[in-house]
């Protein structure tokens, strides 16, 4: 049951450009956006990470950074592929980038197209990185509707992986994205032969839900999805529902409860698991990303996270919400965005993107009432309201890494008592929709 209503206690009154953080978190590098990714809509996207790589999707590509020293990291390679968004991800020497807008084909010289034309392609480009300063174009799978995200899971062997791929639709008068569009699709992986990877099942796991003609975002298909293949669980933000899924058998998904919350929730946008597997974080996107919803007049639960548990039945049952403290002026894009969990045993810690709201850290462990415990970020890009900030905030071998749509890669440090302990815990491998238990449950 929810007890409180989060409210906003400060007001950002930062000057363009200029940086504010809380004494516990800072920022120790910024690697610019770098020709050719540096034009008007060049816009930096997601983030994953291997080894002592970052991977930083655009929507003219992607840059591989060496952040081996994270107080310096070093771009070692870039990809032109254009396609919004290239939201991205990797596994062993595979790269792979959604593409969500319509292209005259699947290669990296394509151009815009239209959405009815019967030539138009849109879905997952798949690239071998096995030299990260060369990745190498494989292959290409077109998939319904395109790819607005995806969520890498495991095989029952090594030898394959499968991608669950997100995206609105459907486009009446469309091959590509026919009517009703209420199914994923599930993309087969052969590790070793990616050339040969296809789509093997598009379940309908939202055939039954009434879309809310009248809400801000009536889309069907879900927006991200992210799986926890440890305990067989994958939960999906589709637009005007969450979903919780039993991915047990991962070609066969089964749908557990759907939630609606149309009080509260305007577009259902990424979902994240607690450790333990015992909550969810559903965030809602407010206006898209491109509106300012964190002002003084706007609502403290929408634009914001919310906190569901997972009874031992599976059922999804709301307790507290979480939006960022702090007053952003009208001329900063503003809303809960892409975070990953800070792995400190015991505890249910989550760092998050905010657009120009920038950075957070918060606390969930008590669901009923989350706090913020660290923060960053920069003051308005320039009069008026433009599309910038964090767009992807990610925990990854100590560090957080905030791909910043217009100002590129930066590093925060987060030194606090709280989240100390998660500088122990080491990973090889970060891809934020699939989750992998730290040890913290």
């Amino acid at each position: 049951m929810y007890t409180g209503t989060p409210t906003a206690t400060t007001v950002s009154d930062l000057g363009e450009d200029e940086i504010g953080h809380s004494p516990n978190m800072k920022v120790i590098a910024n690697v610019p956006l770098q020709a050719p990714f540096d034009g008007p809509e060049a816009w930096g996207t997601d983030l994953a990470f291997q080894g002592d790589y970052a991977f930083v999707g655009n929507y003219e590509g992607f840059t591989v950074h060496d952040i081996g020293d994270p107080t310096r990291p070093t771009a070692v390679a870039q990809v032109e592929c254009p396609g919004g968004q290239n939201d991205i991800s990797v596994s062993g020497d595979l790269l792979f980038l959604s593409v969500d807008e319509p292209r005259s084909d699947d290669t990296c010289a394509s151009t815009p197209a239209e959405p009815l034309d019967d030539a138009e392609w849109e879905g997952i480009r798949i690239f071998d990185i096995s030299d990260k300063t060369h990745p190498k174009y494989v292959s290409a799978v077109q998939t319904e509707c395109g790819s607005h995200t995806h969520a890498i899971v495991p095989g029952k062997d090594a030898g394959t992986l499968y991608l669950y791929v997100s995206s609105p639709g459907p486009i009446p008068g469309s091959k590509g994205c026919p009517p009703p569009h209420e199914n994923i699709s599930i993309v087969e992986v052969p590790v070793d032969e990616p050339a040969s990877a296809r789509v093997v099942a598009k379940p309908e796991i939202l055939k039954d839900r009434v879309i809310d003609e009248d809400s801000d975002f009536p889309s069907a298909g879900c927006h991200d999805i992210t799986v926890y293949p440890e305990k067989g669980l994958a939960a999906g933000a589709c637009f005007g529902d969450g979903i919780l899924m039993d991915i047990s058998d991962p070609v066969k998904p089964r749908l557990l409860q759907l939630v609606s919350d149309k009080e509260n929730f305007s577009v259902w946008h990424s979902a994240t698991f607690n450790d333990a597997g015992t909550k969810i974080v559903f965030g809602d996107e407010l206006g898209g990303g491109i509106a300012a919803t964190c002002g003084a007049s706007g609502e403290p639960t929408k634009g914001a996270d919310a906190v569901y548990e997972i009874t031992p039945g599976h059922e999804l049952v709301r307790r507290g919400y979480f939006k960022i403290p702090r007053i952003q002026t009208a001329e900063e894009n503003c809303v809960a965005h892409n975070g990953s969990l800070i792995p400190v045993p015991g505890r249910d810690i989550m760092v998050q993107a905010w657009y120009m709201g920038g950075v957070s850290v918060f606390d969930f462990t008590d669901s009923d009432r989350p706090e913020e415990i660290a923060y960053f970020e920069r003051g308005p890009l320039k009069p008026g309201l433009h599309l910038g900030g964090s767009w992807s905030a990610y925990y990854y071998n100590g560090y957080v890494y905030s791909s910043d749509i217009t100002k590129g890669l930066d590093v925060l440090r987060v030194d606090d008592p709280v989240t100390d302990p998660a500088k122990s815990v080491r990973m090889t491998e970060l891809n934020a929709q699939t989750q992998h238990s730290y040890g913290g449950a």
